[in-house]
């Protein structure tokens, strides 16, 4: 999605003469390969290929609805930190202090929860392809903390080009395997049209799909990616355009793909595939009994790839959030702001591997004890809040004098961003309503 705030200028910034433009051009991309890493997880995997197996091509257009949502709020959330120069918790905090709370308690709860998921996801590949070295729970702390070193010795520059190449395994495993499973290019295109399948409950489970495409909170980290690159002003605006278009057209690849796998070697044999990262584990059977040991492997690897960079990415974006929330509370010099983004010193600061610990040492008490079940009923309503939270208040900060007048939203990027609005407020309520409230008291 090229310009979504519908103006025609493309210099300006918040104060006095703009900086001169950058040259849109391939050599800068960067934060959107680590968002499209990061964003999409193994559970985005299982859900598309289990709306492949159920559905076939059906919901094809469902994905790729799912994506140009997903744009649109990465596109805001970066436009919000090069034509603000501000971060977007410091725009959330000038909402209110409703919005502190809200993310102080989300981004403890989450981290705390999600580094158990991310660590048991990435473990399972690793024990499918080498099953005698340890156990699953160890495979889990073994990923957790490479990922921790990964992360607290290293910088951006280094992070990006490990999950760059990541993103090139997993790019060239799911390609492989959409192409090896001879996928039906009519039916494919049939899947388009916009036609939900009969049943129950589809409408949701269509909407389901769209918002689950590709991330969640690391949609409002790629703005502080962006920063971390080194775009701080209006004059990168084209650049983080078009690497924002690239981060979902390589999340549609993979998405594509999946659903590919699931439509032609599950839907048409009526195979059912089990809910969760375990899915993928029984996919990689299928895989051997179809195209041998060679391709089975391969699916692993690629799957590991997948789980790992949604681990390091919420290592290193989720903490670099952390941070800035953290400064914004004890009230730092905003001056001092801009000069932490653009030299990385945040990414060495305390907050930042505060949030990497947390990350790391407490879930490793979950993938032994298992999941608290209140824990696990507030993790689901918050993580179901986010998703609106995100989408409502960039149209707020977007449409208000917080942002230039030539950054602020035109009619298509209100458009994208209440549509996002509203689909992920009734997957928030359906989420909240399908808990089992009367087992939490």
């Amino acid at each position: 999605m090229a310009d979504t705030t519908g103006n025609t200028q493309d210099t300006g910034a918040p104060h006095g003469t703009g900086p001169q433009p950058r040259k849109s051009s391939w050599k800068y991309i960067g934060p959107g390969i680590v968002v499209a890493a990061t964003g999409v997880g193994a559970g985005d995997l299982v859900a598309t290929l289990i709306a492949g197996s159920n559905f076939g091509y059906t919901l094809l257009w469902a994905a790729i609805i799912g994506c140009l949502v997903k744009i649109s709020l990465a596109e805001a959330a970066g436009r919000w930190h090069l034509a603000t120069g501000r971060t977007l918790f410091d725009g959330w905090a000038s909402l209110g202090r409703w919005t502190t709370y809200f993310f102080g308690v989300y981004v403890v709860v989450w981290g705390f929860v999600y580094g158990a998921a991310a660590m048991s996801s990435s473990a399972l590949p690793l024990q499918a392809l080498f099953p005698d070295v340890m156990d699953l729970e160890w495979w889990g702390i073994a990923c957790a903390l490479a990922g921790l070193v990964f992360v607290w010795f290293n910088k951006y520059a280094v992070f990006e080009k490990v999950m760059t190449v990541l993103v090139g395994v997993m790019f060239v495993v799911t390609v492989y395997l959409a192409i090896r499973v001879t996928p039906n290019l009519g039916d494919a295109f049939a899947g388009l049209l916009p036609v939900v399948p009969d049943g129950k409950d589809s409408v949701l489970n269509t909407l389901g799909l769209i918002g689950g495409v590709g991330g969640t909170i690391t949609l409002a980290a790629y703005g502080y990616w962006v920063n971390a690159k080194g775009w701080t002003n209006t004059g990168w605006m084209k650049v983080m355009r078009l690497d924002n278009r690239v981060a979902y057209l390589t999340t549609g690849v993979f998405v594509i793909a999946m659903l590919f796998v699931g439509a032609e070697l599950l839907h048409s044999a009526g195979i059912a595939l089990a809910s969760g990262d375990k899915g993928l584990v029984q996919l990689g059977d299928i895989l051997e009994d179809r195209y041998g040991t060679a391709t089975a492997k391969f699916f692993l690897i690629g799957f590991f790839a997948t789980s790992f960079t949604s681990l390091i990415g919420v290592w290193h974006g989720v903490s670099l959030m952390f941070a800035d929330f953290v400064t914004r509370v004890r009230k730092r010099a905003a001056a001092s702001e801009g000069e932490e983004i653009a030299s990385g010193a945040r990414e060495k600061s305390w907050p930042f591997r505060a949030y990497l610990l947390w990350l790391t040492f407490p879930p490793m008490i979950l993938l032994f004890e298992g999941q608290p079940f209140r824990l696990v009923i507030v993790y689901g309503v918050l993580g179901a809040a986010f998703m609106p939270f995100l989408a409502l208040t960039l149209v707020w900060l977007l449409n208000s004098d917080r942002t230039p007048r030539e950054w602020r939203n035109g009619a298509l990027s209100n458009a994208m961003l209440a549509v996002a609005g509203l689909l992920f407020l009734i997957l928030c309520v359906k989420q909240i309503w399908d808990q089992p409230w009367s087992e939490f008291f």
